[in-house]
């Protein structure tokens, strides 16, 4: 199937021949032609997979087809849940729009407002934003959403996560009831099948991935380790692998910063993204990170959502996050377009418990080693303690990432990617 079957103007393939688009990803052929007839859709999208193109070029057709008023008020509103995914939603809608009649802007908090409030005044047809800078700007009188046409809410999973959910039921009401609603969402909790129903109008259900899955290029490696241990295996990950583009996960900003700073005295270039970080640190961080003058990018959840880093080979769980879904959209950060990655997680004594959620989220059982030389001290409970297998060969390379699905009473060897890196297997029960 091609782009031109989907019922895109000419205009609209233009901008998608230049970007170098041919062939529609599966959100976007399935989500497209039903947003084009003006249905309610609710879509199940991981990051990486086209989403975003998924609802703005149908939208941008919309809003070129119909009536153009004059004073472009604003007639379609994303909402966002951070300022990075902001940014990235405004950047497609500038690109795709190229040979279009359509303005577009972008607002988001921990920056100058004026720059933005400038903007609005020429006129936009297509705002994206955070609620909480939006909500300013409505209660200062510069922003007006009495003519919204499309209303679109993404990674609204991510949205409720981060407390937004009072901030979108203040925003509703500021909306014509009449109007065009699209929801897109990593997962389907029971939350955001709530939030469909108070504002979706008989939506078309669509997914891509089964609910909550990792995808089969992703290979995962979870490795039990001392917390104590856990900054010198990185280290030693990273430079006997030879990594040159890592993004690490934490759980809080304190830890980011530690992290970071320890890479850096070791000869790793780092920066750490999160909430207090200005917008122009976490720009400047991002930026080197995709350039490669940084090669490992520190972040908490909330400041990694969104993140668009194409072909991501290595993504490492410094510590387990507390709700399992978030461990699979923190995986899928890697294993994207096609491409194969490595998700690796290191584990301390305290966090197993998190391990079994994580299997029954994805419905199968996650091999559990211990890396020669970093032999953990820490005794776990006979319920979760892991029984040693064999002791694992190094190799050079990694080949093609396997689905890490363990076979039943299997013991075969596992090599690990890095270079001259030993474990033994451990498997739990």
């Amino acid at each position: 199937m091609s782009f031109a079957t989907l019922g895109l103007s000419k205009s609209l393939l233009h901008a998608i021949n230049k970007k170098g688009y041919t062939t529609p990803s599966p959100i976007q052929e399935k989500a497209i032609p039903h947003i084009l007839k003006g249905s309610d859709v609710m879509a199940s999208a991981q990051t990486g997979t086209g989403k975003t193109a998924g609802f703005t070029l149908p939208l941008l057709q919309i809003l070129s087809e119909g009536h153009q008023p004059r004073r472009r008020p604003i007639r379609a509103l994303v909402l966002t849940p951070t300022r990075e995914l902001a940014a990235q939603v405004h950047e497609n809608v500038k690109t795709y729009s190229e040979f279009l009649h359509v303005e577009s802007a972008v607002i988001f908090g921990g920056v100058n407002q004026n720059p933005q409030i400038r903007a609005l005044r020429n006129g936009v047809d297509v705002l994206i934003a955070t609620p909480g800078r939006l909500l300013d700007l409505v209660g200062q009188g510069h922003i007006s959403l009495a003519h919204v046409e499309i209303l679109v809410l993404d990674e609204a999973d991510r949205m409720l996560d981060m407390g937004f959910h009072r901030d979108i039921k203040k925003i509703l009401p500021l909306l014509p009831s009449k109007r065009q609603n699209l929801l897109f969402s990593a997962t389907f909790s029971k939350e955001i099948k709530e939030l469909a129903g108070s504002f979706l109008q008989d939506p078309v259900l669509v997914e891509v991935n089964p609910e909550n899955s990792a995808s089969e290029q992703v290979q995962q490696f979870l490795y039990h380790v001392d917390r104590k241990q856990k900054s010198e295996v990185v280290l030693k990950m990273i430079k006997e692998g030879d990594w040159q583009q890592v993004l690490i996960f934490m759980r809080t900003k304190h830890a980011c910063n530690r992290l970071s700073v320890k890479l850096n005295k070791n000869g790793i270039t780092a920066a750490a993204i999160h909430g207090e970080k200005s917008q122009g640190a976490r720009t400047k961080a991002l930026a080197g990170f995709k350039e490669g003058t940084i090669r490992v990018l520190v972040a908490t959840d909330i400041a990694a959502r969104g993140l668009d880093i194409p072909l991501l080979p290595y993504v490492v769980n410094f510590e387990l996050p507390k709700a399992a879904e978030d461990y699979v959209h923190r995986i899928g950060r890697t294993g994207r377009a096609g491409a194969n990655g490595e998700a690796i997680s290191l584990l301390d004594a305290e966090e197993f418990p998190l391990v079994k959620g994580i299997e029954k989220l994805l419905e199968h059982r996650l091999n559990i080693e211990v890396i020669k030389g970093f032999e953990p001290t820490g005794d776990l409970s006979a319920a979760s303690k892991p029984q040693p297998t064999q002791t694992t060969q190094p190799r050079k390379k990694s080949g093609q990432p396997k689905s890490n699905k363990p076979k039943s009473n299997s013991t075969s060897e596992k090599p690990y990617r890095s270079k001259r890196f030993n474990s033994k297997r451990r498997r739990r029960g």
